[in-house]
């Protein structure tokens, strides 16, 4: 499903040949915002094959993640001749590296620790390049950026909401998880203000259903912990939210 949304952002940039952007902004902030949930989304499954070791095809899956992380690093690497933008995707890239290293050995306290930090060191490099290379979107090119926003947040909020759970309940951890609620909310009213057509009200309506289901279980936190629910229902929200994302790569 993401597959779909990655080649709905390509068909959208496609048709800005001849505006403001080069075709190789395009490319880079594409790249960007890749990175940026493969950055959440590596820990957060790392987080969850410590919580659950005997999920190897979780372990399998961060390895496939840190194989899309590479061929990101190339695409920028290959495109941009921005000094700043090659030394920051080097320190990204040892960053991948330690990563990898760490995913070969046993999980333990030590390595989570260290896996948050180097979740948010790949999110800062990929904020740092987006800003490097970013132009004025166009209305619908907006709206699919809210998308790519969102799928990115459900990522950051699971992985907050699974630390809380194994040891790392930290006030630091609690207002980055309450902040990430409060931009994905504020994406999904912009996604609410725009006006569909009925074949995407059922998905929009998925979308505002997790919202309202979500919001419950983190006043209970403390209480509940369903780290497996919450991530088989973000994989069944990315279909919706491909559906969207399409929807808007299309209304040029």
């Amino acid at each position: 499903m993401k597959r779909v949304l990655y080649v709905s952002l390509m068909i959208l940039f496609a048709s800005l040949q001849g505006h403001a952007a080069t075709r190789g902004d395009v490319k880079i902030i594409e790249a960007s915002e890749n990175i940026r949930y493969l950055s959440q989304k590596i820990v957060t499954d790392y987080l969850y094959f410590y919580k659950y070791p005997t999920k190897i095809e979780v372990k399998n899956g961060i390895t496939q993640a840190l194989s899309e992380l590479s061929s990101n690093f190339r695409e920028i690497a290959s495109t941009t001749k921005d000094s700043d933008t090659k030394d920051i995707l080097d320190f990204l890239a040892y960053s991948k590296d330690q990563i990898a290293e760490m995913l070969a050995q046993q999980a333990n306290e030590e390595s989570v620790a260290l896996m948050l930090d180097y979740s948010e060191t790949l999110l800062e490099g990929a904020n740092s390049i987006a800003t490097t290379h970013r132009y004025d979107f166009s209305e619908e090119e907006e709206m699919l950026m809210a998308i790519k926003e969102m799928e990115y947040l459900l990522e950051r909020m699971i992985k907050y909401y699974i630390a809380l759970h194994i040891g790392f309940d930290s006030q630091t951890n609690r207002d980055q998880l309450q902040k990430a609620m409060m931009s994905f909310e504020s994406k999904l009213t912009k996604i609410n203000g725009y006006s569909y057509p009925d074949n995407l009200k059922k998905d929009q309506a998925q979308l505002n259903a997790f919202w309202s289901t979500s919001k419950q279980y983190a006043k209970r936190s403390e209480a509940l912990f369903i780290p497996t629910l919450l991530r088989d229902w973000v994989l069944y929200l990315e279909g919706s939210m491909s559906t969207i994302a399409l929807y808007h790569s299309k209304n040029q």
